[in-house]
């Protein structure tokens, strides 16, 4: 079969155009390229500006939103602590602590009132390139001033939620409370005052947040950049700070607590925790005394606490003379002579002195008591109870330290014994930084009270002149010059002193001096025998009633007589003597001997004075030579008292006390001695006592110089 053929192209041709050559196709590429490049940097360049422009809206807004909250902030605080609290004090009966609610919230008003008004003062607007530095520049300037402001603020809120809460108790004062707040602030929908109250809180801790926020949406070029950035570091900072400062508050409050417990409410907080945990500062306390384990030493914390105890000493003792002294002169002013009339007709020096000492009494004196009292007394009483809280947190450290040196060595704490070591470490950090202030604030408060005690003292003495000179002429002495005055006013008073001093000895040494009692008969002739056997030096009186409990023990009765023979037993002990009683020998315990003095043999004198019948009474004072003579009444109208104190010895006598009136039975005993007297005291009981302790004595309606001794 016939394979058919491929028809041959016929004798014309197409006419194809020519190929480019190479140079020409390299020009047109290079062309495009550099056409789109052009493209893509303008498109690029395009991009980067409309991103700058972004950018530069978006601080834009965040630097007017942290402007702008400012100013919202501000005007709501000040609704809160104007409107609302002038509409609160309002409500009757007045609310409990309304006003510790509003503590420290006057200084974060007035520092962020500062804040703007420093923005408002360069009249530089939110887009200004200049705004952001002011905006830094006025942030940092006011930084410690808002770290002052707000940690306080932020460390008593806590006290804040306590008040609103204790208002939350009682539904109907509440309800009051609501309808006050939406009174005053309409604009707002506030249902409480911690809507207002809690803004300061969050409000700081929102500071660090627009700051980045400004911080992240600006250029690094930017002037104020670096500024901006150290303002946002700043910031953060101060809210760290404060979170620190609020949290050794905390710990402060916590362990400065002074409670009052009863004994059933220790006995009901005992547990085997806190036994254990008591117990263990026990033994680590023992072990640090004993020397068995080292104790943690805290050179800077130890000077720190032994000033503290020496101020705390000088507070206390300044605060016990300033009261002595108060006390001393309510005495003085007590004393109202002027009121007594001495017959002082025509006599210009005791009238003078009469005027000199009521003026002192009714004006001068009291207004510096009253000085005293407001200036001194209560600065130093408030200083007392401040010393309370770090005396607490002192002894607590201490408490924790012994916990602290327990799990120091550990390698891995548990959660619990983790707590521990922060109490302590938290503790131990807040009173290094604290107790320094304390101190010194102290100290300088001790200084302005003694300066403002001097200072007292001269307004006193000056005022005294001042009254002094106004009798000057009518004074005795008044002729005399400086020198001399004054040498006889020291003369004067070193007198007054040295006759008072003797007065004051001659008062301790008749005190002091032991009570003599007389001797009944039997008991002189004991007294007698017992001298003329040892001497009077080894005579000794038993003030007590014996009872032998030991072999030759002697069993003696109160106020018996007896001889010393030794002052130990026969073991040596001090405290058993051996004694003569009167032909018995044995011990007796030597807290119950005295030493026997001898009465002399007149009797004591009687405290009041015999007056003839024939004699005419004169009254006389140191104003008046003018002699009165006074009636003396011949008719008996006398009681009989005590002159002195008398203890019983026996059975048939009886004690008395001096001034106590007695009702005489019989003037002399059973064998008709009259040194002896049967009398019946107060409460019907009967004895003898001795005729000389009796004294006859005025009656209470009688006149006076009716009186006679018994």
């Amino acid at each position: 079969m016939e394979v058919p053929r491929r028809p041959q192209p016929s004798s014309f041709t197409l006419a194809l155009p020519k190929p480019a050559s190479f140079s020409e196709e390299s020009s047109i590429s290079e062309e495009r390229l550099a056409q789109e490049a052009e493209e893509a940097k303008k498109k690029s360049e395009e991009d980067e500006a409309a991103a700058k422009e972004r950018e530069a809206q978006r601080q834009l807004l965040a630097i007017e939103e942290l402007v702008q909250s400012e100013r919202n902030y501000l005007r709501l605080l000040q609704v809160s602590t104007v409107t609302i609290r002038s509409n609160l004090q309002k409500l009757q009966p007045p609310l409990a602590n309304l006003d510790s609610m509003f503590l420290y919230i006057e200084e974060v008003i007035d520092v962020s009132g500062r804040l703007l008004s420093l923005l408002d003062q360069k009249q530089v607007r939110p887009g200004d390139p200049l705004f952001l530095e002011t905006l830094c520049d006025s942030f940092l300037s006011l930084s410690s001033e808002i770290e002052a402001a707000y940690k306080e603020y932020l460390a008593n809120y806590n006290h804040i939620t306590v008040v609103e809460n204790s208002y939350k108790q009682k539904e109907g004062l509440w309800n009051e409370i609501v309808s006050v707040i939406k009174a005053s602030a309409p604009e707002v929908n506030a249902t409480s005052l911690s809507f207002f109250l809690v803004m300061p809180v969050q409000r700081i801790a929102r500071y660090p947040l627009l700051l980045q926020t400004i911080q992240k949406h600006t250029d690094r070029a930017h002037p104020a950049y670096a500024l901006l950035e150290q303002t946002a570091h700043t910031s953060i900072a101060l809210n760290c700070r404060i979170n620190e400062y609020k949290r050794f508050r905390e710990v402060a409050d916590k362990y400065k607590k002074t409670e009052t417990l009863t004994i059933k409410d220790k006995i009901n907080r005992l547990n085997s925790h806190s036994i254990a945990k008591k117990t263990a500062r026990l033994s680590q306390q023992i072990k640090h005394e004993t020397g068995i384990a080292p104790k943690l030493v805290d050179e800077e914390f130890d000077a720190l606490e032994g000033f503290f105890y020496v101020l705390e000493h000088g507070i206390l003792e300044l605060l016990e003379n300033v009261e002595t002294y108060l006390h001393h002169l309510q005495g003085f002013l007590a004393c109202k002579t002027e009121e007594f009339d001495f017959d002082m007709d025509g006599e210009k020096a005791p009238i003078s002195y009469k005027e000199i000492t009521t003026a002192l009494r009714q004006w001068i004196l009291p207004t510096f008591e009253k000085r005293m009292r407001t200036l001194m007394h209560k600065p130093l009483c408030a200083l007392r109870d401040l010393l309370v809280g770090p005396r607490n947190l002192i002894r607590k450290r201490l408490d924790k330290l012994l916990d602290y040196e327990m799990i120091e060595a550990k390698s891995n704490l548990s959660y619990e014994e983790q707590a521990v070591a922060n109490t302590y470490r938290t503790i131990n950090t807040l009173l290094l930084n604290e107790l320094p202030r304390f101190n010194g604030l102290a100290l300088q408060m001790i200084w302005s009270m003694l300066g403002t005690f001097s200072c007292l003292h001269k307004d006193l003495a000056s005022d005294m002149e001042q009254l002094f000179q106004s009798f000057a002429q009518q004074l005795p002495h008044s002729s005399l010059s400086p020198g001399a005055f004054w040498e006889w006013a020291e003369s004067g008073v070193l007198e007054g002193a040295r006759r008072l001093e003797t007065l004051c000895r001659s008062v301790e040494d008749t005190l002091n001096a032991p009570v003599v009692q007389p001797l009944s008969p039997s008991s002189q002739r004991r007294l007698k025998q017992l001298t003329d056997k040892h001497g009077s030096g080894k005579i000794y009186q038993v003030i007590g009633t014996v009872v032998g409990s030991r072999d030759l023990d002697l069993n003696l009765a109160k106020g018996e007589l007896v001889a010393i023979i030794s002052e130990a037993d026969t073991r040596g002990d001090k405290r058993r003597w051996l004694i003569d009683a009167g032909g018995r020998r044995g011990y007796a315990p030597s807290s119950k001997l005295i030493r026997y003095h001898q009465p002399a043999e007149d009797p004591p004198p009687s405290p009041h004075l015999t007056l003839p019948e024939d004699m005419t009474g004169i009254r006389r004072h140191s104003y008046t030579p003018e002699n009165r003579p006074l009636t003396v009444m011949s008719q008996p109208c006398f009681q009989v008292m005590a002159a002195y104190d008398f203890i019983a010895r026996g059975n048939h006598e009886v004690s008395m006390r001096a001034g106590e009136p007695v009702r005489v039975l019989e003037h002399h005993d059973k064998r008709g001695n009259p040194e002896w007297s049967l009398v019946e005291v107060k409460g019907g009981q009967r004895g003898y006592v001795p005729s000389n302790y009796l004294a006859i004595m005025p009656m209470g309606m009688g006149p006076p110089g009716c009186h006679q001794p018994y």
